[in-house]
């Protein structure tokens, strides 16, 4: 395998290919294919095939993925609420699992300290 060092100016060239080959892919599926009734009646069946191929599938990864999902519902409770700490002081197993999935957990609770002065 060669050594490849690509100059900056590489660099931005195909960032730059990229950023328009997108905006094509964008533009056509808003300008032509979506306002193609065929085409969408097609994309449905074919979408529907691929749902009905796959739920079983969807439904292992679902039950592989269960107590992360669950903890992760919990977690965003507790954060909407201020109550972090209460979470990590009271399901640790839920917080390990949390971070081991990349989920940052941050221990501080923020609160609103208001100053108030009377002059």
């Amino acid at each position: 395998m060669e050594n490849n060092n690509l100059t900056t100016d590489e660099i931005k060239n195909i960032i730059n290919q990229y950023k328009n080959k997108r905006e094509r892919e964008k533009k056509n599926y808003h300008e032509k294919l979506k306002c193609n009734a065929e085409w969408c009646e097609g994309n449905k069946e074919r979408a529907l095939k691929h749902y009905y191929k796959n739920i079983d599938k969807n439904k292992e990864k679902y039950q592989k993925n269960k107590d992360f999902i669950n903890s992760r519902s919990m977690f965003q409770y507790y954060k909407r609420n201020n109550r972090i700490k209460e979470f990590t002081d009271k399901y640790p197993e839920k917080v390990i699992l949390l971070k081991s999935r990349g989920v940052i957990i941050e221990a501080e609770e923020t609160k609103n300290n208001i100053l108030l002065s009377f002059n």
